[in-house]
């Protein structure tokens, strides 16, 4: 599920920011972008997370600014200022050039020289990263909680109406058997129409017998019912349950193609076709929820 918080904590020399998002994600990831000489509170905060976010991809920003008298140091890197200066010289002799190279010349080039101050790494700091964090973290919350009431009131429309298909295709399901036996019964009237053979109906009624037994899909409409309760029930229950509501959806869509294969009657492979296409959204919807 998507959300976004963010928070700020300051002290005399150092104010911190953290904006941390959330998007949907068929798994759990926690990904950290922040100043390096932080990294060592990395766990301690990617386990401060991974408590209130088990699916999704979260991104959490650090942004570190001094707001006071803080150590800096001046670098210089003379590996990057010889190597200008030797390129500096070669091209002076190769095209006859004059003027030499100047101070405000390798000030210029980016990277020679660095001003870079120490981020304090200690605990009043690691305090400052975890109280920020988790203000961030429960306004994400706040917002992915919001969108998953909306996913659950989608996903009981579904459910009802996924209910009110299973009702129509049990209520079909017994015409089924008297066409079948219309058809096989012509079909044999019309192999022994010029045989002088006349119908066994005992025959014919032990090989609708059988035909109704292969297509009964009374076991399937009742696991169908079965996994339609267990979802509500998952809806309305605490925790993490995307990853169970995706086995469902799967074991839904099974009993499903199930009664297609087994079907003959074209107004039952229509409910079919419907059952499936409401499973697919719910499926899609379902990918979303943690």
């Amino acid at each position: 599920m998507t959300g976004y918080g963010q928070a700020v904590r300051q002290n005399g020399h150092l104010r911190i920011q953290i904006a941390m998002k959330s998007v949907n994600h068929r798994y759990g990831e926690i990904v950290f972008r922040m100043p390096r000489e932080w990294l060592v509170f990395e766990d301690r905060l990617r386990r401060l997370v991974g408590e209130r976010v088990q699916r999704g991809r979260v991104e959490v920003f650090v942004q570190a600014e001094r707001t006071g008298e803080s150590p800096a140091a001046i670098t210089v890197d003379w590996t990057l200022a010889d190597a200008y200066r030797q390129a500096a010289e070669q091209l002076s002799e190769r095209f006859s050039l004059s003027g030499g190279l100047t101070l405000a010349d390798l000030l210029a080039v980016p990277g020679i020289v660095s001003v870079r101050g120490e981020l304090d790494a200690g605990e009043e700091t690691a305090s400052m990263l975890a109280e920020a964090v988790s203000e961030a973290l429960a306004e994400l919350c706040r917002m992915r909680e919001t969108e998953g009431a909306s996913l659950e009131a989608d996903l009981r429309q579904r459910l009802t109406v996924l209910d009110g298909l299973t009702s129509e295709a049990a209520r079909l399901a017994p015409a089924s058997v008297a066409q079948m036996r219309a058809r096989l019964r012509q079909r044999m009237l019309d192999l022994l129409a010029d045989s002088g053979v006349s119908l066994d109906e005992n025959r014919l009624s032990m090989e609708t017998a059988i035909m109704a037994e292969r297509s009964n899909i009374d076991e399937e409409l009742t696991r169908i019912r079965s996994h339609l309760a267990q979802f509500a029930d998952m809806l309305a229950s605490a925790g993490p349950i995307g990853r169970k509501l995706d086995f469902l959806i799967q074991e839904l869509n099974r009993e499903i193609n199930t009664i297609g294969s087994k079907s003959a009657q074209t107004e039952l492979a229509v409910i079919v076709v419907e059952m499936k296409a409401e499973l697919e959204k719910m499926r899609e919807q379902v990918q979303n929820i943690e």
